[in-house]
């Protein structure tokens, strides 16, 4: 089954176009079962009312109500939580994303990939989205070394072993790419149709920006280090009490109070450092879920529930 999953909020002139695209899409190229889940992130339009009607009159329209606005990563996870596809797609509800784009999306999973994110090549977005977003993509391709163009698509398909390995919250969403690559699983991206906004307006300013730069800190922290947090936080630590050392030995030798008073200040701030990361040892170590360090592709052979007899 294919599950497609459309966060959305106050876009109930879209939704009823949206979902007859999505129906004509997987009919006219026989894509075999699927359902559309609507996620209704606490709109004060009438899109929830919209999406009853929609399910009335489609049995593969399905809508889930937050009963606030939680954030595009909560609706997501909403989303995946409640499908049942073994194949998710998730885009976005103001039909900028052309439906008519699916069965590539699916192409590129048979073809090998595990996770294929969209580009917006050519992008209908006013210039002061499209510089920051630019640039924003160059350095979380940089500094995580998955190499997409567009990391901000909300256009993706996923297997569902990729979203029962990669937990998303706060702003995280548009990171599930490197979350993947770091993982293990193969991640590729597709040149997608991006059309012009015809309702409503965007959801995203320069704050979503800035949200971003602090939440690429951390997935660059769990890709490099989330493992070992130590290596991290206790280099840092032992960074301080190095130059702390060296500090305080110039100050007494050389007599001079500046010199020593900070190199003291330096040996008292990487001890509590050090301290800090071994903590953060500890409750990784306290957590199966997050000392998981690897990540299984298949099996073969019998398991242990399975009679030698096959």
């Amino acid at each position: 089954m294919l599950s497609v999953v459309v966060p959305l909020r106050d876009e109930a002139e879209s939704l009823a176009t949206l979902a007859d695209e999505l129906a004509r899409t997987v009919d006219a190229n026989q894509l075999g079962p699927a359902e559309f889940l609507f996620v209704d992130d606490g709109s004060i339009d009438n899109s929830w009312a919209v999406i009853e009607g929609l399910a009335r009159r489609d049995p593969r329209v399905r809508g889930i109500r937050l009963r606030r606005n939680f954030g595009k990563a909560a609706a997501l996870s909403a989303g995946f939580a409640a499908s049942r596809g073994e194949v998710l797609l998730t885009l976005d509800g103001d039909l900028q994303d052309d439906p008519a784009e699916i069965p590539r999306f699916l192409a590129a999973l048979d073809g090998g990939l595990d996770l294929v994110s969209g580009w917006k090549k050519r992008r209908h977005d006013p210039w002061h989205k499209v510089g920051p977003s630019r640039v924003f993509n160059a350095v979380v391709s940089r500094l995580t070394d998955c190499r997409l163009h567009d990391h901000n698509c909300g256009f993706k398909a996923y297997r569902r072993e990729v979203l029962s390995e990669v937990d998303i919250y706060g702003e995280l969403h548009r990171f599930i790419p490197p979350l993947a690559h770091a993982r293990g699983f193969r991640v590729g991206e597709l040149v997608v149709n991006h059309r012009s906004r015809r309702f409503g307006r965007s959801k995203y300013g320069v704050a979503r920006f800035l949200k971003g730069l602090l939440d690429l800190l951390t997935v660059v922290f769990l890709t490099r280090f989330g493992r070992r947090p130590l290596h991290a936080i206790g280099g840092v630590g032992g960074a301080l009490l190095g130059i702390g050392a060296a500090s305080t030995i110039a100050g007494t030798l050389a007599t001079n109070l500046y010199l020593f008073v900070v190199g003291v200040a330096l040996l008292a701030a990487g001890i509590p450092t050090i301290v800090l990361g071994l903590v953060a040892e500890l409750v990784r170590a306290e957590n199966p879920r997050v000392d998981r360090t690897y990540s299984i592709a298949s099996t073969t052979g019998h398991t242990a529930t399975e009679p030698a007899d096959g």
